[in-house]
């Protein structure tokens, strides 16, 4: 396999750029056939005579596929976004503050909330990348205006210079000078005594 991959390195890379994963891999399987009708020394034959010999030889694959990508838990936060290895993907807003698993493929990345969906994205393999879902952004934008205009409701519903508990009492709020009586401060100040002439 590392003579392989020396191989590809030296005669498949040079030169050539990929946009992804995926043109990764139609640019490989284009050149391939050309890779694989060269003579092996080592073999002494091309790799296409020997790929029926080859697949003659493998085992059956197991019934169950083998689990790949990454997977983790996270309580999302306030910025509702998560993080697969340098790049952060948006999730719907209304989870935050909940446990929501991320589950990343090598082309997608999906997070769940009490087994409900709640982000998926193509995934990038650019740098501290940004991907945003839109109606992620509305569904934030909506809950910012509605917190805003629950307080506002609040403010309004409550008489002047009162508070309320979460359970509804009110609180009454007390001037400054009260607590000053109450524990005896005195933050008046006095005018300072003149000073006596010193005599030579």
């Amino acid at each position: 396999m590392e003579r392989n991959n020396g191989y590809l390195e030296t005669s498949f890379l040079p030169g050539r750029e990929f946009a992804g994963p995926a043109d990764f891999n139609d640019q490989l399987e284009d050149w391939l056939p050309r890779a694989n009708a060269r003579t092996l020394r080592t073999l002494q034959a091309r790799p296409v005579d020997l790929l029926e010999t080859d697949r003659q030889a493998m085992t059956m694959l197991p019934p169950v596929a083998p689990t790949v990508g990454l997977a983790h838990r996270i309580r999302l936060a306030r910025d509702y976004y998560v993080r697969v290895d340098t790049c952060d993907y948006s999730v719907d807003p209304r989870a935050i503050g909940r446990f929501v698993d991320v589950v990343a493929s090598p082309t997608r990345v999906q997070v769940f909330c009490d087994g409900q969906p709640v982000a998926e994205h193509l995934r990038s393999w650019a740098k501290h990348a940004v991907v945003t879902d839109p109606e992620h952004v509305a569904t934030a934008a909506r809950m910012r205006l509605a917190l805003a205009e629950q307080r506002r409701a609040q403010q309004l519903a409550q008489p002047s210079g009162a508070r309320r508990h979460s359970d509804g009492h009110p609180v009454a709020i007390r001037a400054l000078p009260d607590y000053d009586a109450l524990f005896g401060v005195q933050f008046t100040p006095t005018a300072a005594p003149a000073a006596e002439a010193s005599t030579p």
